[in-house]
């Protein structure tokens, strides 16, 4: 029988300790979006009350875009609703695009930011020119580069107010170009950034969402005066906002494949980088605590797989065998498990298929956001 040294035992200690942090996260936590969209097709869902509904939409310089998009939006199977845009201060085709569909659609409206407005909160500006002029309680943002990905996506978000909720938060899925660089990479980490602030939602301890997908009641926005509390904050306006206004009463998700919305604006990484580094630069303003919880994960995984390294090192260097295999089955086990959740949420948000690559993509996928995060800095000093 082979003696542990006092080394060997604190390692084994360390590696089965951060294994179980590591496992109850994927267990309790990050498979509940799949859990809870099957018990969600399990339950009788009334549709037969349309409460009125407003989707606003910013753009600025989206004129194709829009042109592409807009029919999807405004020929949705809903009873009762408008379409909003705020046009801020695109210098393109944008403006001829909206008059156009302002003809053709009579629930359609426009309006737009003035040009002698500043510069540094206009995005905040007109979102709060959109909502002014939202005639309904229950407001439905997306963006104009996304797309509802069916007729019933109204439908959808309105079942979820029906059921008393102020605030709800949707899934937007990242149609990359297969010939794309990292388009595996960019899938993944899409995939992992919802799925941790959805799960910690449906947790109740909801902490943010992406204005591509999300609704909330205009009574909120004005019980909140607005953006008046993250006007110190030059963008992130959406998940801050949310932040703001959801506690564990008030914030449920709808994440049916009807309920979500598709975008290809992303076509390589340095987009993706752009848009995911003001959703990283942002999170040092939030309110509450839960999204700290998350980086408990974070910290786990690479002290378990610290552990798991000097394990392995330390089974070969002095022929134990029995650490060796040890480590080696807490590794398989846990990849076991990670596999399945993953992949169980990649098919339930239509993001692909995750094998081998996994521990590659589970291992940078934090420090890409940490280089993400240093650039934002970097570029704001």
């Amino acid at each position: 029988m082979i003696d542990f040294s006092f080394t060997e035992w604190i390692v084994t200690g360390c590696l089965l300790l951060f294994f179980t942090v590591q496992v109850l996260f994927y267990i309790l936590l990050y498979r509940l979006p799949y859990v809870y969209e099957k018990k969600r097709k399990e339950k009788p869902v009334s549709d037969d009350i349309f409460p009125p509904v407003s989707i606003i939409i910013v753009s600025k310089n989206d004129g194709d875009e829009l042109e592409r998009n807009l029919p999807f939006i405004l020929e949705q199977d809903y009873p009762n609703f408008e379409v909003i845009v705020v046009n801020s201060r695109s210098t393109d085709e944008t403006d001829i695009v909206l008059k156009a569909t302002e003809l053709k659609y009579n629930n359609f409206y426009h309006t737009y930011v003035p040009k002698s407005s500043e510069t540094v909160h206009e995005r905040k500006l007109a979102l709060t020119l959109g909502i002014k002029a939202a005639k309904n309680d229950i407001l439905l943002f997306t963006e104009a580069y996304c797309r509802p990905c069916s007729s019933q996506w109204i439908k959808e978000f309105a079942s979820v107010f029906n059921s008393g909720k102020d605030v709800v938060l949707g899934y937007c899925k990242l149609l990359v170009d297969k010939k794309a660089a990292f388009r595996g990479f960019i899938r993944y980490d899409n995939l992992i950034h919802y799925l941790k602030f959805l799960s910690m939602t449906i947790a109740h301890k909801p902490f943010m969402g992406i204005g591509w997908n999300m609704a909330y009641r205009k009574e909120l926005f004005v019980n909140q005066k607005g953006f008046s509390p993250i006007l110190n904050v030059s963008e992130g306006e959406d998940n801050l906002f949310i932040n703001t206004i959801a506690n564990e009463k008030n914030t449920e998700v709808v994440i049916s494949p009807e309920s979500m919305t598709e975008t290809s604006i992303v076509n390589r990484l340095s987009v993706w980088r752009a848009m995911k580094s003001k959703y990283l630069h942002t999170r040092q303003f939030y309110k509450n605590s839960s999204w700290r919880i998350l980086s408990w994960e974070t910290f786990s995984k690479y002290a378990f797989y610290a552990a798991l390294t000097c394990a392995i090192t330390l089974g070969v260097v002095y022929s134990n065998y029995i650490l060796l295999g040890f480590a080696t089955l807490l590794f398989i086990i846990r990849f076991g498990i990670q596999l399945s959740v993953v992949n169980k949420n990649a098919r339930l948000f239509d993001a692909g298929r995750f094998y081998f690559s996994l521990p590659f993509l589970d291992f940078w996928q934090p420090i890409s956001n940490f280089r993400f995060r240093r650039k934002q800095k970097i570029r704001r000093i």
